[in-house]
């Protein structure tokens, strides 16, 4: 078994520069304070490698300045196509085919910078929250389902072999 023994304050000796006592508070004993601290800096701030925070930060301001530069029209369809290619890897992923995980993350925080920028501009004309929700379930609505940019890529590059096939 092990013993354990607590010194009394008065048989240990811890030079006066690191005491300090505190009246505000209600704790009776003596508070240790040490000139340095323990901070060790994160690991991607000291390389400065391909992902570090600042070229991070580079490329988002990047996005922003080019999402604000669009219309509210062009963030919507924009917004609408990049929903459709959600479902598209949605779509990938429960059919087991190959896709980049990623891209997952990827476009929804592409949405959700959209879809900020239309709530800036909306708080900018002093459209209400309430307002806003009311808008946004219209826009909803009238969304017509067509299929999203990766999907009418894929069907024009086979409808081009398929005329290959036919022409050879």
């Amino acid at each position: 078994m092990m013993n354990l023994s607590i010194a009394s304050p008065s048989s240990v000796a811890i030079p006066a520069k690191f005491l300090s006592s505190t009246s505000k508070s209600s704790f009776n004993g003596l508070q240790i304070r040490f000139p340095f601290s323990f901070r060790v800096p994160p690991k991607a701030a000291c390389t400065g490698g391909r992902n570090s925070p600042v070229v991070m930060m580079a490329k988002r301001e990047e996005e922003l300045k080019d999402i604000r530069a669009k219309t509210t029209e062009e963030i919507n369809e924009e917004v609408v196509d990049l929903k459709g290619e959600l479902l598209m890897l949605r779509l990938q992923k429960s059919a087991r085919n190959e896709f980049k995980s990623s891209e997952f993350r990827r476009m929804r925080k592409r949405i959700a910078r959209m879809l900020t920028v239309k709530r800036e501009r909306e708080i900018e004309e002093g459209v209400g929250k309430r307002l806003s929700r009311k808008l946004d379930r219209k826009w909803k609505r009238s969304i017509v389902v067509r299929p999203p940019p990766s999907l009418k890529k894929l069907r024009e590059e086979e409808e081009a072999a398929e005329a290959a096939e036919k022409s050879a």
